[in-house]
């Protein structure tokens, strides 16, 4: 994740993952969660603060997910269901669950159909957000399996030369295990940024580089600035100049992969819309190595692979040629030591919930 997104370091407060882990799912316990949902969330969350995607942590996820349980618009104990099934693939209704309490399970059910038969994929409609979308392919990693996630969010993002939203952020993620190496994890949002990350600008107070956004007519802002207080995000790529129908193409697939392929529907549907809980869908899928090639030499190639992409000669101006995964990789092993950094806000708000809902405060 860029620094502009990060907390600044002479303003963060380190806090101990572990004691984080476990305030997360006494909170959640706390509005209805069952322990064991409550512990997986917590997980999720956890997990993309250590490798650095903050904007999918705990900061930004953690009281929206707490208010959508108040509100009502979160089931807390969803009845899931698989309503239909191959020996492949399967599709699950969330019942207004969320993502990440029923993504783990339903790529679970992905990887044991990658044993079985080669490859498992399972779609999932009427759920709520899955949180950091590498977490449920780096699922796959353990078994020596390829990972692959996405999501199809509510419209939030513009389709090239649009002015209103017709497509969501639809985040991709695909994880494939080194040997030697650490994993090759790429997890990118198809909107040329991801919509989270603009909340954590605006609460740090960065600047947003321009072709992020644009105004409320469609026309891109160009020029580094404030966040403003109207806004509509661009796809990758910004302007169709730059490529912007790349972005908002791979914004369709994933639209259709999750959304129009689960039977959810598509962002900007009606029915899809007026849904009080599931206005997220989600596909996840496993690839076992062995059913297309021998594990150890796949491994060997990716180490190979990966390290020759490291080795590039750089441009002027820069140290290094890095591939997916290498600086979350990298954050992983600063945070597990030395803490995960929180903004003053974020630690003045556990502090107030805490006390609001009768839970130990630990940070």
């Amino acid at each position: 994740m860029l620094e502009r997104f990060h907390v600044p370091e002479d303003s963060a407060i380190r806090v101990d993952h572990e004691a984080l882990r476990t305030m997360i799912t006494s909170l959640l316990n706390k509005v209805g969660v069952p322990q064991g949902d409550a512990k997986l969330a917590s997980d999720v969350l956890v997990t993309a603060d250590l490798r650095g995607v903050d904007s999918h942590g705990v900061s930004n996820m953690l009281r929206s997910y707490i208010r959508g349980y108040n509100d009502g618009t979160i089931n807390p104990t969803p009845k899931w269901s698989i309503v239909r099934e191959r020996p492949a693939t399967a599709t699950i209704d969330c019942d207004g669950g969320l993502g990440v309490v029923v993504g783990p399970k339903a790529m679970d059910i992905a990887i044991q159909k990658a044993k079985d038969v080669g490859v498992g994929m399972v779609t999932m409609k009427n759920g709520g957000h899955m949180g950091m979308i590498s977490y449920y392919a780096m699922q796959a990693l353990e078994h020596d399996m390829i990972g692959l996630s996405m999501t199809a969010a509510g419209p939030g993002v513009l389709p090239t030369f649009g002015r209103e939203p017709r497509v969501g952020t639809n985040p991709i993620a695909l994880a494939a295990p080194g040997g030697k190496s650490h994993p090759f994890v790429l997890d990118i949002a198809t909107s040329i940024v991801a919509a989270n990350k603009l909340g954590l600008a605006r609460r740090i107070g960065s600047l947003i580089p321009g072709g992020y956004v644009t105004d409320m007519e469609g026309t891109p802002i160009m020029d580094e600035g404030p966040l403003p207080d109207q806004y509509r995000v661009l796809p990758v790529g910004s302007t169709r100049e730059s490529g912007s129908h790349k972005g908002y193409g791979l914004a369709c697939v994933v639209e259709i992969l999750c959304g129009i392929l689960s039977g959810g529907g598509y962002a900007f549907m009606p029915e899809r819309l007026a849904n009080t809980y599931g206005h997220y869908h989600h596909m996840v899928a496993a690839y076992s190595i062995d059913a297309f090639t021998d594990v150890d030499y796949f491994k060997e190639l990716m180490d190979d692979w990966m390290q020759g992409l490291r080795d590039t000669p750089t441009a002027p101006g820069h140290e290094r040629v890095i591939v997916p995964g290498d600086p979350e990789h990298e954050t992983t092993i600063d945070r597990s030591e030395n803490g995960i950094p929180l903004h003053p806000e974020v630690i003045d708000w556990f502090k107030d919930i805490s006390k609001e809902m009768e839970v130990p405060y630990l940070l």
